[in-house]
């Protein structure tokens, strides 16, 4: 099950994380790229320039003195000084991708705080309703001789568009499984109107594929067509084990390729689909109709409880174009196929053991090269943090998060925030009309730290002790209903798209505002014991990094009210484009593993929010150590090496190579050894704090610099 703040559906039009989606599956973004050894560049020194200015002396409190690795130059590679002695004595767990000092660690603190949590609920000491759901869906999810049973249920659900005949009966199987959540042709949910962002509409996206993205369906070099062949093989395998015999599981396998292939060949590539102007279709209800008019979509608005529905976005109409060809040359038996397949794959949490094995060996092999399957009590505790994250988020943050640390969180923010309109002021590329919009956004952005302020009603929600399957169906259906049901209404401004035990933060553009939920505001991101130094490197930068996402080559097409609409003038927008294109070249030069380069325009905007967040983060901390009530720490460390420190430590990590290759082709961030000492390598800050020279390969010859 993979978590993200943008899935299935989605209530913003774009929300910048700092960390990928696919984290709670074990796929991480922040990853490191090489298995063990230093980076190349600590690798190539032979005869190394001149020393840096560092101490001997053991770090202070929040930076691990062991993870350093002091044979390397840190003005040669950075990361590998910083993080070479947790790489040599770390091994990545047999049941995960990847593995890190920052977010992972993190994660397996809090799903053991989790489960302690579902085991009382689940034992009765948790009352009232809360308690009684969490201990039902804990009980029947940690309960694998009942998931036995569980696709007899599905079998005969699947009893229902086994033989299709018409377009009707197609529309009403896609309704009902978009109503279990269920990724089949498109997706759908409300969005904000990109026009008038505190209006709730209908949005329509590409979708129904099952692997990662549209280029592995369309591009043909080896590994892509080994990863393809190995789907294949796998939806075969999974028919058969719902209850096909081979050789009609065969045939249905290519069947859903080939149609998969059709839905893919229309979708937009992840770098399109970060074109937000090209986003704004609102072609409602007849239009939508005239695009594929072969598809009932009064039968299917109907199907879903939306019968009247008028107000519609269209993210990509050549997708819904294309669309009307598929719905009407696609035989009947593919569509049963197709849809019998879509079942099974977004079941499998819930189904038997034998099915859970084969995913597992799929992704393990074409995917992650995790080399063992997760434990079932940890994807118990992220189906829970999944489908009942604020109920679970209630008590964990009353147990686990206190009140000092929202405060101390909330006034960096606060001096980030300000430094960061600082920062407007000074540049240089950046006319007065724009710097004075500018402005006016960062100041109205809003701050949620920890947990929401009302907590949502999960009182239609009902759960049982008999089946998990059940209860993962009522779930998914309760979110995509709760979802449906704001169309047309205004946005509810408290409404958050992460748990507050998540370990990730993000910036939506529209709501404009960022997020820091409680189970990231802990070490080594956040750390009460660490000097603000240490806090201002790792979590100051991460607030950073969510602020200027709201200037960057999306956020910038949104204004402060998260509304659509060219506020930047011509010569700024030209200025900007021409800064980040230095961003996108340097990060195309880079490679994320073997020959794979990084994608410099897909990863364009987290590159550009991490070199932002960086610089306005320590200027952030430098005017909080001149200030008459702060005072620097003694230490034989700077305040600013301490910064870069505790930046580099909280992303110390490794990834299996099929992972790394997986995140270059997907993930919109750069490896974390890149996120590291590209941004750092362009900072005149960071070679003075080191006393780096120009002939160290931490200095580049030409720098970029956007903020």
């Amino acid at each position: 099950m993979m978590k993200s703040p943008h899935s299935l559906r989605t209530t913003s039009l774009r929300t910048f994380s700092l960390l990928s989606g696919l984290a709670a599956a074990g796929v991480l973004a922040c990853s490191q790229a090489k298995p063990v050894e230093p980076t190349p560049a600590a690798q190539a020194v032979v005869e190394p320039p001149p020393g840096p200015t560092i101490s001997t002396a053991p770090l202070p409190a929040g930076l691990d003195d062991a993870a350093l690795d002091r044979s390397v130059n840190p003005c040669e590679d950075f990361y590998a000084f910083a993080c070479g002695g947790w790489m040599k004595a770390t091994e990545i767990p047999a049941d995960r991708s990847s593995t890190s000092r920052g977010f992972v660690a993190i994660v397996e603190r809090n799903e053991l705080l989790m489960k302690d949590l579902l085991e009382r609920a689940a034992a009765g000491t948790i009352p009232g309703d809360d308690g009684k759901k969490l201990g039902d869906h804990w009980s029947t999810c940690m309960d694998e001789p009942k998931l036995e049973g569980s696709l007899k249920i599905l079998q005969q659900e699947q009893k229902a568009w086994a033989s299709l005949k018409n377009g009707k009966q197609l529309a009403a199987a896609l309704a009902k499984l978009h109503l279990q959540g269920k990724n089949a042709v498109f997706t759908m949910g409300a969005m904000q109107d990109l026009k008038d962002s505190q209006l709730l509409v209908m949005g329509i996206f590409e979708g129904g594929l099952g692997l990662p993205d549209r280029d592995y369906y369309l591009v043909d070099d080896d590994k892509t067509v080994k990863v393809k062949s190995a789907y294949r093989a796998h939806i075969e395998k999974m028919l058969v084990l719902g209850g096909d015999k081979p050789e009609l599981a065969g045939t249905k396998a290519d069947a859903i390729m080939a149609l998969e292939k059709r839905l893919a060949s229309a979708t937009r590539t992840k770098v399109e689909k970060r074109d937000v102007e090209k986003m704004f279709h609102r072609l409602e209800r007849d239009g939508t109709k005239k695009l594929a008019p072969s598809f009932d979509w009064d039968g299917y608005f109907k199907a879903i409880g939306q019968p009247k529905l008028t107000q519609i976005n269209i993210a990509h109409p050549p997708f819904v174009e294309a669309l009307e060809g598929v719905v009407k040359d696609t035989p009947a038996s593919t569509w049963s196929a197709y849809l019998q397949w879509v079942s099974l794959r977004s079941s499998v949490p819930a189904l038997p053991k034998a099915m859970q094995d084969e995913r597992f060996r799929y992704e393990s092999e074409a995917l992650t090269g995790a080399t063992a399957d997760r434990p079932r009590w940890k994807k118990c505790v992220d189906l829970a943090d999944s489908q009942l994250g604020e109920m679970l988020g209630k008590l964990f943050v009353a147990e686990h998060f206190g009140a000092d640390g929202k405060a101390r969180t909330q006034a960096m923010v606060d001096a980030v925030r300000v430094a960061f309109i600082k920062d407007i002021d000074s540049l240089t590329w950046m006319d007065e009309p724009t710097k004075v919009a500018a402005r006016a956004k960062a100041n109205k952005m809003v701050t949620k730290i920890g947990y929401p302020d009302a907590w949502r009603d999960y009182r239609s929600y009902k759960t049982t002790r008999d089946s998990f399957l059940k209860n993962y169906q009522a779930g998914i259906a309760f979110e995509v209903i709760r979802d449906l049901a704001k169309i047309g209404k205004p946005l509810d401004k408290g409404e958050w798209q992460m748990s507050p035990p998540t370990v990730n933060a993000y910036n939506d553009g529209q709501r404009n505002e960022i997020v820091f939920p409680a189970g990231i505001l802990q070490p080594p991101f956040f750390n009460k014991a660490a000097v603000d130094a240490v806090n201002f490197g790792a979590m100051g930068m991460v607030v950073g990094h969510e602020i200027t996402h709201g200037f960057d080559d999306e956020g910038k097409s949104l204004d402060e009210n998260g509304n659509l609409r060219d506020w930047w003038s011509a010569d700024s927008a030209k200025r900007f484009a021409d800064k980040t294109a230095c961003v996108k070249d340097q990060f195309d030069a880079s490679i994320a593993i073997e020959d794979i380069h990084v994608n410099g325009a897909l990863t364009l905007g987290e590159n550009t929010a991490d070199l932002g967040g960086l610089k306005i983060g320590l200027a952030a901390l430098e005017a909080s150590l001149s200030s008459s009530s702060s005072a620097a720490t003694a230490s034989p460390y700077s305040p600013q090496q301490l910064f870069f420190l505790g930046y580099a430590q909280s992303w110390c990590s490794k990834y299996r190579p099929e992972s790394a290759r997986l995140r270059a082709a997907t993930d919109p961030h750069a490896p974390p050894f890149l996120r590291v000492n590209n941004p750092l390598g362009n900072m005149p800050a960071f070679a003075k704090a080191f006393g780096c020279s120009a002939q160290n390969k931490m200095v580049r010859a030409t720098t970029c610099e956007v903020w």
